[in-house]
């Protein structure tokens, strides 16, 4: 019987194809119609035992990555590496986008009558960047209980961080406490693992639904926009941060590539970061040997904090809507959608289409009509599928440039720690 990772790869072969059969087939078919039931069944059931770990799973992870980190003197420059690392790659992942969108014009040729039912229908909920930044940092602080029943991830990942540097701060007094997290994520994983037994059958379903689902008319109308989206965002995938893997750690991108394949697949499969995070936690402990400690810190943070994909999607966005409506954007309008794409792809939620929330945010940031985001519902699903899995992607390799500067030598003792620190 062939491994799980080959199981995947079949299974999401198999998905395309199945899917692209059906589609082919009449909207009232019988055949059409039980295949599509069937899978959304099987994939809403793979979701949902993903999503039923999900909160208990970053929560431990997180108390037990800090409190390890704290231990070893080390949380000081992990934070420092962590975050150094997502600006860079959310600036360089923007940029890719705004030079492509530049050269290539996407949507000057297209006319916005086409869409004019779908922006009709379409009611956008008007959110300022006073608003964003008051709605963002509201939901930083919560009811733990509430954040931990309602799946506000951000929200669990700050209250998290809060319980982790607190148990080290109460030293010994608190081991038993500790202890008793760190048993509870060693649980949480075993649960892992027997989930992802069922994931070659959840990948088959998702794929078959989303591949039918698609309308080929409407996509061909948007060509050119979904080409420059994928083919900017496999850019920043496939050269960009396997170069920055290389250069930072001298691994090579096809063993980052197997080690993270069984995420990668699922990201693209469930277009949610978030819903993948308990496989992406494995694959980089596992696969790509990366320290718990180091994983279970940085990965629940990126997976809130770190879109690569979404961040480029809403900057090349931004501007096939201001060519769509004959607006230019002058060299001031770009540096803001910049930087308020950095703001709204950190705030996004890491679920299917949380990108077309925060969207609305970008277009008004400089002027552009949030009615305008209907344009773009149509393709985002597909869209959705190939950043999210960049996402992942950028995600897995912080968590290896992080375990590099933490230093697996360093860690050694309390004294060698500190100086180590002090240096950083």
């Amino acid at each position: 019987m062939p491994g799980l990772n080959k199981q995947i790869l079949i299974a999401a072969c198999l998905g395309v194809l199945i899917g692209w059969l059906v589609g082919g087939q009449p909207a009232d078919s019988s055949l059409r119609e039980g295949v599509l039931y069937a899978s959304s069944l099987v994939g809403s059931i793979f979701v949902g035992m993903l999503r039923m770990i999900l909160i208990p799973l970053i929560f431990s992870s997180i108390v037990v990555g800090i409190a390890n980190l704290q231990a070893h003197h080390q949380v000081g420059r992990v934070w420092k590496v962590t975050l150094t690392y997502f600006v860079i790659t959310l600036s360089l992942a923007m940029l890719v986008a705004l030079i492509a969108a530049n050269i290539f014009k996407p949507g000057s040729g297209l006319s916005v009558n086409l869409f004019a039912d779908a922006m009709d229908a379409f009611e956008a909920s008007q959110l300022s960047v006073p608003e964003f930044f008051l709605h963002f940092f509201a939901n930083l602080f919560q009811n733990p209980f509430a954040a931990l029943a309602n799946g506000s991830i951000l929200a669990v990942v700050v209250f998290a961080m809060f319980m982790g540097i607190a148990l080290v701060a109460g030293g010994e007094r608190y081991r038993s406490i500790l202890n008793v997290f760190q048993e509870f994520l060693e649980l949480m994983l075993q649960m892992v693992g027997w989930i992802m037994r069922l994931a070659p059958y959840g990948i088959l379903a998702l794929l078959i639904g989303l591949v039918a689902g698609q309308d080929a008319a409407l996509l061909m109308t948007m060509l050119g926009f979904v080409v420059l989206v994928f083919a900017t965002t496999l850019f920043h995938g496939v050269v960009v941060l396997p170069g920055i893997l290389y250069s930072v750690t001298g691994k090579s991108p096809l063993w980052f590539w197997r080690g993270s394949r069984e995420a990668l697949i699922t990201a693209f499969a469930t277009s949610s970061s978030a819903a993948t995070l308990p496989i992406t936690l494995r694959c980089a402990e596992h696969n790509l040997k990366v320290r718990r400690s180091v994983a279970g810190f940085v990965l629940p943070l990126g997976a809130t904090m770190n879109m690569d994909g979404t961040a480029l999607y809403e900057a090349a966005a931004a501007l096939f809507v201001a060519n769509l409506v004959g607006i230019e954007l002058s060299l001031t309008q770009q540096m803001i959608v910049f930087f308020t794409a950095m703001i709204a792809s950190t705030g996004a939620p890491g679920i299917p289409s949380s990108g077309m929330v925060t969207m609305v945010m970008v277009l008004q940031a400089v002027g552009l009509p949030a009615e305008a985001i209907a344009i773009l519902l149509p393709i985002d699903r597909l869209l959705d599928t190939v950043r999210t899995a960049v996402n992942v992607e950028g995600d897995m390799v912080g968590s290896l440039v992080v375990d590099k500067f933490a230093g697996g030598e360093e860690v050694v003792s309390g004294s060698d720690a500190n100086v180590s620190d002090e240096k950083a």
